[in-house]
C-alpha cells in the first residue's frame, strides 16, 4: 500500500517536464561595473540608499534618461577609486557608508540627543 502511495505520488513528479530558464538578457550600456557584479552591487546600491531600481531607472535599464543613473555611475567610480587605494583589496566602503538608507548622503554627524 505504501509503494503504490509513494509511486502515485512520484510519477506526476517525474512526468512534468523541467521548467526552462529564463535567461536574462546580457546587460548593456556597462561603463562602470562587470556584467558578472551587477546584480550584487544594484542590491548593495537600493538598500544604502533605501531606494527601488525605478529611483534610478526607467523600463529600458540601459537608458542613461535619468540623472539619478548617472549620479549613481559616478559615485560607484568614486566607491572603486577610494576601495582601490586599500592595500588589502577588501572592499571598505559602500553606499551604505555615506548614505545609511537615505537618498541624499548626510554631511555632518545626527546631533547627540
Amino acid at each position: 500500500m505504501r509503494f503504490l502511495l509513494t509511486l502515485l505520488l512520484l510519477v506526476p513528479l517525474c512526468a512534468q517536464e523541467a521548467a526552462p530558464k529564463r535567461e536574462r538578457p546580457a546587460p548593456k550600456n556597462l561603463k562602470v561595473l562587470q556584467a558578472a557584479d551587477l546584480m550584487p552591487v544594484m542590491r548593495m546600491s537600493t538598500a544604502g540608499l533605501g531606494v527601488q531600481c525605478e529611483f534610478c531607472h526607467v523600463a529600458d535599464r540601459s537608458s542613461d534618461e535619468k540623472p539619478q543613473k548617472v549620479m549613481g555611475r559616478m559615485m560607484m567610480a568614486m566607491m572603486h577609486d577610494v576601495n582601490a587605494k586599500f592595500p588589502d583589496g577588501k572592499q571598505h566602503v559602500t553606499c551604505y557608508t555615506c548614505h545609511r538608507g537615505a537618498q541624499q548622503p548626510l554631511s555632518a554627524a545626527p546631533a547627540a540627543p
